[in-house]
């Protein structure tokens, strides 16, 4: 209960203990770090995904199904540009056009993967978006960060978005994820990015283009998404309703995906962070058994936590300094490309009422037994 009642009142979305009950104890020898709260007849989680941490969620409802370590600190690679795309798709319209100059590419760091931007050529905002979901260019990256208000600026914006989404693992030094000291994210942040990003229409789009044309060499070349759920390629059959979302790879990092997709009227999320078996490709297969797991465990599972940012303070002057902050480092947004919400106002709400009440109830118990201690024991 004092891990509850400190969570709710910072804010912070994280995952509660896995229940002790005799459902989820008929799952032999969990890995360590691992929740999941099973009711009787589902299917056990599969047993051959090494990845150090991992995340299945309700994209909608933020009902997490299952996790493993999910807020172990560890390098994102280009994942972390999920969070560049929510940060900045609001503040740069898609039809713009931009001259790349030298300055604009100037810092991407050695054995980067590019798309192909050129200095003095002109370039659609919506193709350098294509490049960053599809290729994973760092140097269309380095662009738009350079038309969001430079380099520094979009990591501040970058580190106070995700504070706001409730994600207090990510520690954001280079937007593009490229592998810097210090720079750190979650299975469970990524999620949230996710999530965050499926709300968007833009984003949205973007992360579900598998294949487009990037404007270069006097003309276009063709630029093939490298999330392998989605392409298809390099022998990795593509998942049934998949939706997308980004992949990424560094040799600090390893591989790490944010993977969604849609069955009838469920969208699950997956994260899925440094695989320790398996090569290269295995980050894509026990997304895809994790996916595989959720939908068919989805009605005989309760939640082990949520992706909801819990907002409760006491202080409204601590919530005016937050937003200041925020405000701060984060442009705002156009009044025609205010940040969407999902559509499901009503399960949000129904989220953070619950937490507010959890909280309240908490309260209630600490001052009832502050109480009863003070009571003279005769």
């Amino acid at each position: 209960m004092a891990a509850l009642t400190a969570t709710a009142a910072i804010g912070l979305c994280c995952l509660a203990p896995a229940p002790d009950s005799s459902a989820s104890a008929t799952q032999a020898g969990p890995p360590a770090g691992e929740q999941v709260s099973l009711r009787p007849g589902a299917p056990s989680l599969p047993g051959d995904v090494s990845a150090l941490s991992y995340v299945v969620a309700d994209a909608r409802t933020g009902k997490v199904l299952a996790a493993r370590n999910a807020h172990r600190k560890l390098p994102p690679a280009s994942t972390l540009k999920t969070l560049f795309a929510v940060t900045a798709l609001p503040h740069l319209r898609a039809e713009d056009r931009h001259t790349v100059s030298e300055q604009d590419l100037a810092g991407i760091g050695p054995g980067s993967s590019l798309v192909g931007v050129e200095p003095g050529h002109t370039y659609q905002v919506s193709d350098l978006w294509r490049g960053v979901f599809l290729s994973s260019g760092n140097d269309a990256v380095h662009v738009l960060a350079s038309l969001n208000g430079g380099w520094e600026a979009t990591a501040a914006q970058m580190q106070a978005k995700a504070r706001r989404l409730g994600a207090l693992d990510t520690e954001v030094v280079s937007p593009d994820g490229y592998d810097t000291p210090g720079q750190v994210s979650s299975a469970f942040d990524l999620a949230v990015f996710g999530r965050a990003g499926l709300a968007r229409p833009d984003f949205a789009e973007y992360c579900s283009t598998a294949w487009a044309q990037f404007p270069g060499g006097g003309g276009s070349y063709g630029i093939v998404n490298t999330n392998r759920l989605l392409s298809g390629a390099n022998g990795i059959a593509r998942y049934p309703g998949i939706v997308g979302i980004k992949n990424g790879y560094t040799s600090n990092a390893g591989n790490t995906l944010i993977a969604a997709a849609k069955q009838g009227e469920r969208t699950l999320l997956v994260t899925v962070m440094n695989p320790q078996a398996g090569g290269g490709y295995a980050v894509y297969e026990e997304a895809r058994a994790l996916l595989d797991w959720g939908f068919k465990a989805w009605d005989n599972v309760d939640a082990v936590g949520s992706l909801e940012p819990v907002r409760a303070t006491k202080s409204p002057t601590r919530q005016a300094q937050i937003q200041a902050r925020v405000a701060a480092v984060e442009p705002e947004a156009r009044a025609d490309e205010a940040e969407p919400r999902w559509t499901l106002a009503s399960s949000m709400a129904g989220g953070l009422a619950v937490a507010g009440t959890l909280f309240l109830l908490v309260r209630r118990r600490t001052i009832r037994g502050r109480r009863e201690r003070q009571r003279p024991t005769g």
